[in-house]
């Protein structure tokens, strides 16, 4: 292997360490949320974050079936089954309103992350 080629390498390897370091330190300053599902309804309907601090949602699926939690202006989406729990990692906001859905009950489980 050339040297131009190793040090392509060695330059690639470090980038990718350091996105990882990244995403790690966002981990561990979010903002951590708790939110459940059941019935076709989030609870609570509404929930809070400060703006410019990534967010960590926990959401517990109570109900008997699968549900999808939803957000296009969040830019997430996660199948939760039932019964279980998952965590939504949502990257820092600017301040606003942000709509989320079940994809599955779109038209009754709705919510929102209003960010201050």
């Amino acid at each position: 292997m050339s040297l131009s080629r190793m040090l392509s390498s060695a330059t690639l390897l470090a980038a990718i360490a350091l996105v990882f370091v990244v995403f790690a330190a966002d981990a561990e300053n979010a903002v951590e949320i708790q939110l459940s599902y059941k019935d076709k309804k989030f609870d609570p309907a509404e929930i809070g974050a400060p703006a410019n601090t990534p967010i960590a949602i926990k959401l517990r699926n109570l109900g008997a079936g699968a549900m999808e939690f939803e957000s296009k202006t969040l830019h997430v989406e996660k199948v939760v089954a039932a019964g279980g729990d998952a965590t939504i990692n949502v990257r820092a906001q600017k301040p606003g309103r942000y709509e989320f859905f079940d994809e599955y009950n779109e038209k009754t489980a709705r919510g929102a992350l209003v960010v201050k």
